[in-house]
């Protein structure tokens, strides 16, 4: 049997509530196979996720962040309760490729987003495609987003993009203060397309692609596809599930 481990970002917050639950788990004789504790914020839980691709380990996560919008709660009380009963939610990272102006390769998995995004001053000027199928000749904006599902209430929303329920097998295609067409409001597609997004003047208008928070400058075609062979299994108590909370920013989206 695999231990149960618990790790923890380095804050305040983080190490006393790490503190309080080994305590509690060692009390109660607590043990659970290939189970992993994440005490953090959202993007430590990015991190530790993408640290673990090849793993099939289940991770709990426990906010101690800000929103923690991929965490659960932290209950002293209820803590043993809520690890006993839990929903799982299985996720598959979207796959970046990234060909920069050098013609160097390289790759990053995102959870949450991938964003294209000027790198200078002038505008991008992009061209983006559904496969062999072209769904924008020419977009001129800060940039665009691909967003998964579990993503799309985080950056994606704050650009106006559409929230995805977590099992649409969906994707969700949204630009950034586009200039041009003005109008272009993005678009939603299917899981499992391919999408193609050209820097159509990469010496002038350089852009960066960004998986998360990992980045890439200089970018001059990316590919993006969603990797079904990675799958990060998450842990929620039974009355926060990941697709309730999705469920609730879409009611708060439209009643807003």
């Amino acid at each position: 049997m695999i231990r149960l481990q618990i790790i923890s970002d380095k804050n305040k917050r983080s190490l006393k509530i790490k503190h309080l639950l080994t305590k509690k788990l060692y009390q109660e004789q607590f043990k659970k196979e290939n189970l992993v504790i994440v005490i953090g914020g959202d993007g430590f839980m990015l991190q530790t996720l993408k640290k673990n691709k090849n793993s099939k380990k289940l991770f709990y996560g426990i906010n101690s962040g800000n929103y923690g919008f991929l965490m659960n709660k932290f209950s002293s009380k209820n803590i043993i309760k809520n690890l006993s009963k839990t929903n799982l939610v299985s996720i598959s990272p979207l796959e970046m490729i990234v060909k920069n102006r050098n013609n160097q390769t390289k790759r990053f998995i995102a959870i949450n987003e991938v964003s294209i995004l000027r790198q200078s001053r002038q505008a991008a000027s992009l061209s983006i495609k559904q496969g062999s199928r072209q769904i924008i000749k020419e977009l001129v904006s800060d940039g665009v987003l691909v967003s998964t599902p579990a993503g799309s209430t985080a950056y994606n929303l704050s650009v106006h993009g559409p929230i995805l329920s977590l099992h649409s097998k969906k994707l969700s295609i949204s630009p950034i203060s586009a200039f041009r067409p003005r109008r272009w409001k993005g678009k939603v597609v299917n899981d499992q397309t391919k999408i193609i997004i050209n820097n159509l003047n990469p010496s002038k208008r350089p852009i960066s692609a960004v998986a998360d928070n990992s980045e890439v400058r200089n970018a001059k075609l990316i590919t993006i596809k969603t990797n079904n062979k990675i799958k990060f299994n998450l842990l929620y108590d039974k009355n926060r599930s990941l697709q309730k909370k999705i469920k609730i920013e879409q009611i708060r989206k439209e009643t807003s």
